[in-house]
């Protein structure tokens, strides 16, 4: 069996700056609530060493970042790295809150561009439905229409001036495919796409992969750029491919008779859990045992 490292892969540097801000912010405000308005990046076991450096998070996929700002009365809170509206910040600043802001540059940069061509045009904004950057985005302004797949593209009414832009951590080629449609309705449509450096690169790593039989994404099942690696490997191929959240999740059905298995990871994915999966698969190979490992790792 052969352990394939996959590069790049793990944590890109808007989730490095995320974690970073969140750390400083606790020691800086050691007397107040420090509260993280959603997931600080979709990954619970980052979630969960936030949570022992003294960080509390309010999460609920069916209520906005907005109606969650109620659930936080005093303190200090922490915007995720996906981003907010306006109109959350505004709230928050209305109730006396100290904000630490930790969105991503990234998804700061389509803000700054949406927010221009609102003044006088339309936006299509490709992106996944309740996922927090894409609602952060799409709460900028009612000129920001938001598109999740080729039905949505029919569905929608007869714009002006129009820009397609998307989320930053989809799949290149479902975003092609929309973008080829949204162009076929709106043919005189500017098209920015905003997929991210990070997502983009780890995305053409996996596309370039040659005769792997089962590629292995360590990620959170809540992050999309996790999952569409894994969605990547499969349309580019690759005979099988797993998202698992840690190594703990291995299983030797998983890997028995695979000969050459690849390996990555999402960029809100620690390095220790990725390490810790190709370490179990290095074992394996060379002793035909899968270990035992710790489920719970430092990753902080």
């Amino acid at each position: 069996m052969e352990i394939i490292s996959v590069v790049p892969r793990g944590y890109c540097q808007g989730v490095v700056r995320a974690i970073m801000l969140a750390k400083e912010t606790v020691k800086k405000y050691p007397d107040k609530k420090v509260t993280m308005l959603g997931m600080i990046v979709h990954n619970q076991f980052v979630v969960d060493a936030c949570r022992k450096a003294g960080i509390h998070f309010i999460e609920d996929p069916l209520k906005t970042r907005e109606q969650l700002l109620d659930e936080i009365d005093d303190g200090v809170v922490i915007f995720t790295a996906h981003g907010i509206s306006d109109a959350v910040r505004e709230k928050a600043e209305r109730k006396g809150l100290i904000c630490v802001d930790a969105t991503c540059p990234d998804v700061r940069k389509t803000h700054t561009l949406v927010k221009e061509h609102v003044q006088d045009g339309d936006v299509i904004y490709i992106g996944k439905k309740h996922h927090p950057e894409a609602e952060g985005t799409v709460s900028l302004s009612p000129r920001i229409h938001l598109v999740t797949c080729m039905d949505d593209v029919a569905a929608l009414p007869e714009l002006h001036n129009v820009l397609i832009t998307n989320q930053t951590t989809l799949s290149l080629l479902d975003a092609q495919q929309i973008i080829a449609a949204c162009k076929k309705r709106f043919p005189d449509a500017v098209v920015a796409e905003e997929i991210c450096n990070a997502t983009r690169i780890r995305q053409e790593a996996v596309m370039a992969l040659k005769d792997v039989d089962l590629l292995i994404v360590v990620g959170d099942p809540r992050s999309n750029n996790s999952r569409m690696l894994a969605e990547t490997g499969k349309k580019a191929g690759i005979p099988d491919a797993l998202l698992l959240s840690s190594a703990s999740q291995l299983k030797e059905d998983m890997i028995h008779h695979k000969k050459r298995i690849a390996v990555t990871s999402g960029s809100s994915t620690p390095n220790a859990l990725t390490k810790q999966v190709i370490d179990c698969l290095q074992t394996y190979a060379d002793t035909g045992i899968l270990p035992h490992v710790n489920p719970d790792p430092e990753v902080l």
